[in-house]
């Protein structure tokens, strides 16, 4: 600032009143300038809230632990190989073809089971779907999937037929281009 407008308002360094030292109106302004940068990280926070929270967390996570357990034991029990196939490139608003197939322990193929994918997006859950898989032949089931954001997605495999029913995860990457 020019000194000549500093003097005209009276600001100087030897000024004996607090709102005419530029040290004192120097910690003012940064204590302002903090303040101003909070509300704006808590109006940011409130005004693009994901929703990720889950409501019985403390519930869930008491059984986590004996959840996955039976989860692993389903999975031994029934004895499947699973295999989903994911594209390589996965490019957002375009259809990209996904694969599952699985065979028992006796290396006949998994048919007759209701594949669902489940497409959740960590940053945002307003924007998580469902996608039924179709059983194309002797248990090699398929669909197309796009996926209207970029970046990384969940995707959890939920496999049922009858009272069996195992769940697989995978994570990937949708990318712009």
């Amino acid at each position: 600032m020019n000194l000549n407008i500093l003097k005209i308002l009276g600001i100087s360094q030897d000024s004996k009143q607090a709102w005419r030292n530029p040290w004192v109106l120097g910690m003012v302004g940064l204590i302002l300038l903090v303040i101003a940068v909070n509300v704006g990280f808590i109006t940011m926070a409130v005004r693009t809230n994901p929703g990720l929270v889950d409501n019985k967390y403390y519930d869930h996570g008491r059984d986590l632990e004996r959840n996955a357990l039976k989860k692993i034991a389903a999975r031994n029990a029934l004895g499947l190989e699973a295999h989903f196939e994911v594209p390589e490139h996965i490019v957002i608003s375009r259809p990209a073809p996904f694969r599952f197939t699985a065979v028992d322990k006796l290396g006949l193929p998994f048919t007759n089971a209701e594949v669902t994918i489940v497409a959740y997006r960590p940053a945002d859950a307003a924007a998580d779907f469902i996608v039924k898989m179709q059983d194309n032949t002797q248990g090699r089931y398929q669909t197309d999937m796009v996926f209207p954001l970029k970046g990384t997605w969940d995707l959890i495999i939920k496999v049922k037929r009858g009272a069996d029913s195992i769940e697989l995860t995978h994570r990937i990457s949708v990318h712009q281009t």
